[in-house]
């Protein structure tokens, strides 16, 4: 085949095992990783190793800086604000795909290649977009929607033909030192998954504390400050009900984190903006979409209204649990992304 792809290598063993079956398919592989913190890390390291044994050449880019602007920064300001962001997605688009692709074209690849469990086909109607992976329990299509048609169109995901037990047992055949590596499930830049901690450290302001209070406003009892929570949150409140009770809005502008019971956190319905279109061209109010509102949501089937010409309001079918502003929303036309945005209200 004779094609120059550049795999982005994590250190894991999904993005090892793509570069290795790009390599049996007949490219000309290139092994890169992105050095998003301070210094080379574990990850690094193993992606290097893994290159090594598969004889193909190995490269690091520093991109501290714009991983530091683009995702931390926004990641800081959104819990500032009351919001729970979704920085995989902000990251996929800004940062790993962005930079891969003008490394790859510079240095004479035509596609770069994830170990992501999802797949890419051409629609009818032109567009590309993300299409569930064989392995449903791995599928990765949510955290990819905000790729554009151009990133796309020079992207390969081998794995996404793969169930992971497959993926792991090639990793043990080839000899790969990752193969029995765990995923990875924390944010990477906060690896202990103390977001307070790392707000505080990031930016010097202490989380202030301020008031727990019901949905009618009474005081309730305190909080150590809005940045420890998120919609729906159950464990860690520390209050005396009697009952269970669970976040149901965070108000940055008052600094109350309001609580309830668990059926206030079910909505029929939510608005958002900032959307990406990936195999629709366009949204129609009527168009019904099955709609992921996190990572781990099953999905729920939705009608599209328009709040104004960039927002659309989704209607479920059925209540959904905890809608969380700064996540993403995630619309599907049977296994294919049709169109992502972020979640307002």
């Amino acid at each position: 085949m004779g094609t120059r792809v550049v795999v982005g290598m994590s250190g894991g063993v999904d993005s090892s095992v793509a570069a290795y079956l790009l390599k049996e398919q007949g490219y000309e592989v290139i092994g890169v990783s992105l050095q998003t913190l301070g210094k080379r890390g574990k990850d690094i390291e193993d992606a290097e190793c893994v290159a090594g044994t598969l004889g193909i050449p190995f490269h690091v880019i520093k991109v501290c800086e714009q991983f530091d602007s683009e995702v931390i920064d926004a990641f800081v300001a959104e819990y500032k604000n009351g919001r729970t962001p979704n920085p995989c997605c902000i990251c996929n688009a800004k940062i790993k795909w962005k930079i891969l692709i003008e490394w790859a074209l510079e240095n004479g690849a035509d596609y770069i290649a994830t170990g992501h469990y999802a797949r890419i086909d051409r629609l009818p109607n032109g567009r590309y977009a993300v299409c569930n992976s064989v392995t449903a329990k791995k599928d990765q299509t949510y955290a990819l929607c905000n790729l554009s048609q151009e990133q796309l169109a020079h992207t390969i995901m081998p794995v996404g033909e793969y169930e992971k037990e497959d993926v792991r047992r090639i990793a043990k055949l080839i000899g790969i030192e990752v193969a029995g590596k765990p995923d990875s499930q924390d944010i990477c830049f906060i690896p202990d998954n103390d977001y307070a901690s790392f707000i505080r450290d990031k930016t010097g302001l202490e989380c202030a504390r301020g008031n727990f209070v019901d949905i009618e406003g009474n005081i309730l009892g305190e909080h150590k400050g809005i940045f420890c929570y998120t919609i729906g949150q159950r464990k860690g409140l520390n209050l005396s009900m009697g009952k269970p009770v669970y976040v149901n809005k965070i108000a940055p502008d008052t600094n109350e984190v309001v609580v309830g019971d668990e059926d206030v956190i079910f909505s029929t319905t939510l608005e958002a903006g900032n959307i990406n279109y990936m195999g629709a061209d366009s949204i129609k109010a009527g168009d019904r979409f099955m709609a992921k509102i996190r990572y781990a949501h099953a999905g729920e089937m939705c009608m599209v209204t328009y709040v104004d010409s960039n927002i659309i309001r989704l209607r479920f079918d059925n209540p959904v649990r905890a809608v969380t502003p700064g996540q993403a929303v995630v619309m599907y036309s049977g296994p294919y992304v049709m169109a992502g945005a972020v979640i307002l209200r």
